[in-house]
């Protein structure tokens, strides 16, 4: 009984801060054809020139976000793998070599894949940087996070489970309207796996091209799905990740990890971690310990807001994957809630949703209640698997809604999450209805470090205030 008064009031509690308690959302999509736009389609169309640069992407290339990794391909042969670049347009003064690779998958063989550093570089600063040579060159821009800071504002668009669809055309439209300065993505990229033979490298390159329109002009920071496994032993083709970690550099070395696949980087306010949900994670593997030190290198007084972006929702109440994460939150949940982890991001399920602050650290096979209850030192968990690829929604959520779920809805669509300062950060979720931008669900997201913090210094400093009263006092008489 006790437990249930409690819930009810923290449920109360939650609907007057965030708008929302326990929502089903009852709108009904009327979808765009989920089928992979046609390759002649102009979204996927090859820069023009010889041998021009395509599928250009940019993500962090350090810790701190003075440093960007530009990678590019050429089709026909490798070209220069150098980058020129400077603040002012047309003219770049510095300039960066780099490297190339290439790969085979089944009979496919990809293009000359570049990669190449830009180190050194200063914060909050407008870049200018051109790729190519002659008639073929292409020009492009990118804007460096403000100095790591506490009060450092920023927005981060969150995107999952994107694909190659017009739903996922919708969803990168809007996403390019929104004002956010980088994306966080939290899996499944191209979907490529999908198809089969020489088609699985196709649909990579074209899917290179339909997302450069951002990802060349602010940095994506990756994470991997279940469609970037590509285990295919019926091609001869067992190398898991391979055509991604050819792709898709991160700057895994910067937080001393041993696979490209988890890593972590602050930018601006946050320290964001990224897991991957298809690695070894339980004791004592690379990626748990990795974990472990990684939350040593957490330092809140320089950036507040701590973010964890995985591929499987730990808490999902759809149909579909239901309990996947259970695994993953078994080993790695009482680490959130004793870092106090703000937000955790998600993908894999093919729809929106938002939780409470709940935890279920108290549950093993063998004792506690198996019910995650209301924490207020818990992440919020949002899953945006819901970018639009070929698989479709996920339509069916299970009945009846459950405690720890605040807000849900089958709609593709993506989602914002502006930091204001250290304490509070402004939370949206974007509806892509039928070609129109609608902001459907949003919240303000307390920090939970300085949160709680400031409550707890507020306490001190006015028991030293009294303390220094009642001692003058004293000496008065």
């Amino acid at each position: 009984m006790l437990l249930h008064l409690f819930f009810s009031l923290f449920v109360f509690l939650t609907l007057i801060d965030n708008g929302n308690a326990g929502v089903t959302s009852s709108f009904v999509r009327s979808e765009f054809p989920a089928v992979d736009i046609p390759l002649e389609n102009e979204v996927f169309a090859v820069p023009k020139g010889y041998n021009a640069p395509q599928q250009v992407h940019i993500t962090q290339g350090d810790y701190e976000g003075k440093s960007v990794i530009v990678s590019w391909v050429t089709p026909d042969k490798p070209g220069s793998s150098e980058v020129r670049y400077g603040l002012s347009k047309g003219k770049y003064d510095f300039t960066a070599k780099g490297s190339f690779t290439n790969y085979t998958f089944y009979t496919y063989k990809s293009g000359y894949i570049h990669k190449c550093f830009l180190n050194g570089l200063q914060y909050d600063t407008k870049y200018y940087y051109e790729i190519g040579n002659g008639d073929s060159a292409r020009n492009f821009w990118f804007e460096t996070p403000p100095k790591v800071d506490p009060d450092a504002s920023y927005t981060f668009g969150i995107i999952g489970d994107l694909g190659q669809t017009y739903n996922s055309l919708s969803t990168l439209q809007h996403y390019m309207n929104s004002g956010a300065k980088s994306v966080l993505f939290v899996g499944d990229l191209s979907y490529a796996d999908r198809y089969k033979y020489h088609d699985v490298g196709v649909r990579w390159d074209s899917w290179g091209r339909f997302v450069e329109p951002s990802t060349a002009y602010q940095p994506w920071i990756w994470n991997t799905g279940n469609h970037e496994i590509e285990y295919m032993p019926y091609m001869g083709e067992v190398t898991m990740f391979k055509s991604y970690l050819y792709r898709y550099p991160t700057p895994y070395q910067a937080s001393n990890s041993t696979s490209p696949l988890w890593y972590s980087i602050r930018r601006a306010s946050a320290h964001i971690i990224v897991l991957s949900t298809y690695s070894p994670f339980v004791k004592y593997t690379p990626q748990w310990k990795w974990l472990r030190e990684e939350f040593k290198n957490v330092d809140r007084e320089k950036t507040p807001w701590l973010i964890v972006l995985m591929h499987v929702p730990i808490y999902n109440s759809n149909v579909a994957h239901f309990m996947e994460g259970e695994s993953m939150r078994s080993v790695f949940e009482a680490w959130f809630i004793e870092h106090k982890v703000d937000v955790i991001f998600s993908g894999h399920v093919h729809a929106y949703e938002r939780s409470y602050r709940i935890s279920n650290i108290h549950f093993n096979i063998s004792s506690g209640d198996p019910y995650p209850v209301p924490d207020e030192t818990a992440p919020v968990y949002i899953t945006v698997g819901d970018g639009g690829n070929k698989e479709g929604l996920a339509a069916r959520f299970r009945d009846p809604q459950p405690d720890y779920s605040a807000f849900r809805e089958s709609s593709y669509g993506h989602s914002t999450l502006e930091i204001k300062n250290r304490t509070h950060a402004f939370y949206h979720w974007n509806r892509n209805d039928d070609g129109k931008k609608v902001k459907i669900d949003s919240f303000v997201l307390h920090n939970l470090y300085w949160g709680q913090n400031h409550q707890q210094r507020k306490s001190n400093q006015y028991r030293l205030r009294s303390l220094i009263l009642n001692r003058a006092s004293t000496a008065q008489l």
